[in-house]
């Protein structure tokens, strides 16, 4: 392909014919594809748990009579698992279909190491949000990926301990300030909830829901933009927040948070669709206390939420059966029998919309007993996902977010400061591996 590394992703990342010819026509040639009279078999790299049960569900279905079989190899998450398919696809010997998290797709977009599906799987767009749509697309009007999981982000808190000290569920985050000091000033060993610094993809999410674009392009460039107004309000918010004391400052996953969830220290989370899970774990005590509702908003008018964690399954550009593998992966994501089964064995909540209030979601978790709509209305939530604007280096963003903010939350300083330095350490990246960026 005959161009650069920076030309490539910010042809891919903004709507113009040329992001989407110039990578169709790196990787548009399907091998034997449709034409093919054999059986074809093909390798899936994933870490969902329990996705070989899921894949079986294909190879002795859909899979035995068009004869395309799927073999699961279960892999690491995250950067582990990127640096491993670009490592592979670098060898010419990446596997057929990859699980990637939406945020990273521009990376692996980027090294020409997904192919452009839409030929494919176009039909499957009507499956999904627009917001969760896009993610895969870029865009662009190429398709990188088919969605299959996400985290829309929701409000979780103790409605016994809300009636208790007489406090209403926050419709705005102005609402949400207001009850923490509240709760603190009825409560002062409790705390409305923690502002944790370990948790890039939280504050990520936050800042989507406030209108943040981090990464977008001018021109051929990509502009950075991580310091914008919407993510330095969201900053300012939290820290305010923290500095006065209003809220705790303690990181969560750790022993500590999970007492404060389960003895009532701590009675709100900020957190998204999956959090019953932890939960579960976290504060097993308070089983059937929680409640979840819609996110605050930043104005009354507004109802959207941001997103935090999601995967897709991609197709790269070493496999020799691309048709055959894009078939599998609508099917993996779009049919009511495989998302049945992935919300059974692997508790994922589908991107799907009409997943979201079936099967397996017709009856609420299990910790959350209490609330018979939750689900119905967490499907609602989903359809209000703001879009995204992933980069090249989400990576690099997110290990500032964790030297920034930690020192900010812990010393109780700028968090505005701690933006700026994501946004100075992010751009320096992008300049040192090659890519233009604007001004």
């Amino acid at each position: 392909m005959p161009y650069t590394k920076r030309r490539r992703l910010v042809t891919t990342a903004v709507a113009v014919a040329l992001g989407a010819t110039s990578l169709a026509a790196c990787g548009s040639d399907n091998g034997d594809g449709a034409t093919e009279s054999g059986p074809v078999s093909l390798t899936y790299w994933t870490w969902t748990p329990g996705m070989d049960k899921v894949v079986d569900l294909w190879n002795k279905g859909p899979g035995k009579k068009d004869r395309i079989t799927v073999t699961v190899k279960k892999q690491a998450s995250g950067d582990t698992l990127v640096t491993k398919i670009l490592t592979a696809h670098k060898a010419g010997k990446a596997p057929d279909l990859v699980q990637a998290e939406y945020q990273a797709l521009p990376t692996l977009v980027s090294n020409d190491a997904l192919a452009d599906i839409s030929g494919d799987v176009g039909d499957a767009k009507g499956s999904f949000a627009d917001g969760v749509w896009q993610q895969t697309t870029l865009g662009t009007d190429a398709v990188y990926a088919v969605p299959q999981d996400i985290g829309p982000m929701m409000f979780y808190y103790r409605a016994d301990l809300f009636k208790e000290y007489g406090l209403s569920v926050p419709a705005t985050w102005d609402e949400f300030a207001q009850t923490a000091r509240t709760l603190k000033k009825a409560a002062p060993d409790k705390e409305l909830t923690t502002f944790s610094a370990n948790d890039s993809g939280l504050f990520a999410g936050l800042a989507q829901q406030a209108g943040a674009k981090w990464w977008t392009t001018s021109g051929d460039q990509w502009k950075v933009s991580i310091n914008d107004a919407a993510t330095q309000k969201v900053a300012k918010f939290w820290g305010g927040l923290v500095k006065e004391g209003a809220i705790d400052n303690q990181p969560m996953y750790t022993p500590a948070w999970n007492k404060a969830l389960n003895t009532g220290k701590q009675i709100a989370w900020v957190s998204a669709v999956w959090a019953p899970g932890t939960l579960t774990t976290a504060a097993p005590d308070t089983k059937g206390k929680w409640a979840m509702a819609p996110l605050p908003q930043w104005s009354a008018s507004e109802n959207r939420t941001g997103s935090w964690g999601g995967s897709s399954t991609g197709v790269t550009t070493d496999s020799e059966h691309r048709e055959a593998a894009a078939k599998f992966a609508a099917w993996l994501n779009t049919d009511g029998v495989a998302l049945n089964a992935l919300a059974k064995e692997s508790g994922i909540y589908p991107a799907a919309t009409n997943a979201q209030t079936s099967g397996a979601f017709r009856k609420p978790p299990a910790y959350f007993s209490n609330q018979a709509d939750f689900y119905t209305k967490a499907a609602g939530i989903a359809k209000t996902t703001a879009p995204s604007a992933w980069g090249p280096n989400v990576n690099v963003a997110y290990t500032a977010f964790k030297d920034a903010f930690g020192a900010a939350a812990k010393n109780k300083s700028d968090f505005v400061t701690a933006v700026n330095t994501m946004q100075d350490e992010t751009v320096a990246d992008m300049k040192k591996q090659g890519f233009g960026v604007a001004r």
